[in-house]
């Protein structure tokens, strides 16, 4: 459960619009549910939907963005008055006590199969509360640290691409400073 100051939960659950309205969320001509189901379909992919084949990836939808998300929260936490509780020290503590939550649905479960074949859909929907509550956190933690993330996201994934240049690491889960000239 995301929790704010240990005694109240939060999370997107209601309460939350960027156009006035209570528990819906506009973004360009696409209107969102917060607490329930979306006014309208997202896109998935097939693999979301379970018939796609070995060679198709899985996909997000394109919305709602990072930025999205970031409206949200805010609006959501300066709805409840929250900011007081939500510095970086305490968003970074509650983002890793989220991350010990994901944690507890993989363990003991050994290897897990990519797209969660044996897990039940209860088990699935828990998971994804889960990976949006550290989701949340990691948002509003970049953004209480002035991160623009997804610009951050591009500046390392260009220093990942020079640390591990496929030619020299394909295939091989060795670090960066293993690898020889």
């Amino acid at each position: 459960m995301m929790a704010t100051n240990g005694k109240e939960a939060c999370g997107l659950n209601g309460d939350v619009s960027s156009n006035g309205s209570s528990d819906v969320f506009t973004n360009k001509s696409r209107s969102f549910v917060v607490n329930g189901a979306a006014t309208e379909a997202l896109p998935h992919s097939k693999l979301q939907n379970g018939g796609a084949g070995r060679d198709e990836r899985f996909t997000f939808s394109s919305e709602p963005t990072i930025e999205d998300i970031r409206r949200m929260q805010a609006e959501f936490t300066d709805e409840r008055n929250w900011n007081q509780f939500h510095q970086p020290r305490n968003l970074l503590l509650a983002m890793v006590g989220e991350v010990g939550e994901v944690a507890e649905l993989f363990q003991w479960r050994g290897e897990v199969a990519e797209g969660l074949p044996d897990w039940t859909e209860s088990e699935r929907e828990h998971l994804a509360h889960e990976l949006s509550d550290v989701m949340i956190y990691l948002v509003e933690l970049a953004e209480k640290c002035h991160v623009d993330l997804p610009q951050a996201v591009l500046r390392k994934m260009a220093l990942n691409r020079q640390k591990y240049p496929a030619s020299k690491v394909h295939g091989s889960a060795k670090k960066y400073t293993e690898y020889k000239d």
